[in-house]
């Protein structure tokens, strides 16, 4: 499974980049926002620290002009990847840049049927939202089985499965059981990973028994 970080936030992306976790990098405009900088000026530098894939998202509703801004912003670096949100003009906006070689990723998806249509459309990427699911009482971790499971029936269908609106480690951990290709994960989701409390017990252990050696290995 690949890991994206879900962030716009350079020194984050730097720190976790240092640690070869980092497959790629997720942005939207709330998450541009926050850092408080202009949105082509964080790209670049983004796409200049992670040789991955970085999703950049357009901000139009209308096709023309989404299209057009998906065009400006594949030209920012050879590894954008242009997102666009999966409503009728989004999947023809992604069927028409994908077409002229554009990867694209197909943001704000709640159900197969979706899924489905965005492959069909070329859609380099599918971001099924499983934690907002969870927080109207669905079970978000089944629309990941469920298009896993069509993506599967299917060689003609190359769309990989971005698990995105991850919330916790497990669901990473479930996303990776059922195959899904990528998980975009929030970087206190990612450190959260690191942890175990038999990691840091027995790490306090051995450290105890070294010390008592007076040993220096530097």
């Amino acid at each position: 499974m690949k890991f994206f970080l879900d962030t716009a936030e350079i020194k984050e992306i730097r720190e976790l980049a240092a640690s070869g976790l980092v497959d790629g990098i997720t942005t939207n405009p709330s998450l541009v926002m926050k850092s408080g900088r202009q949105f082509v000026d964080v790209v670049r530098e983004i796409c200049e620290i992670i040789p991955g894939p970085v999703s950049a998202e357009v901000i139009s509703t209308e096709h023309e002009t989404m299209l057009a801004e998906g065009r400006k912003l594949a030209k920012i670096a050879g590894n954008v990847v242009v997102k666009v949100p999966l409503t009728p003009d989004g999947l023809k906006t992604c069927y028409k840049l994908s077409q002229e070689g554009t990867k694209v990723n197909v943001t704000l998806c709640f159900s197969a049927a979706q899924a489905l249509l965005a492959a069909k459309s070329g859609a380099t990427y599918i971001s099924p939202f499983v934690g907002r699911l969870d927080d109207i009482g669905t079970d978000g971790m089944q629309l990941i089985r469920d298009i896993v499971q069509i993506y599967r029936a299917y060689d003609n269908l190359k769309t990989e499965v971005l698990v995105a609106s991850v919330r916790h480690p497990i669901h990473v951990i479930e996303a990776a059981k059922m195959g899904a290709h990528v998980a975009t994960l929030p970087p206190s989701v990612l450190k959260q990973m690191f942890n175990h409390p038999l990691t840091d017990k027995g790490l306090a252990a051995f450290l105890a028994d070294w010390a008592k050696t007076g040993q220096k290995i530097l």
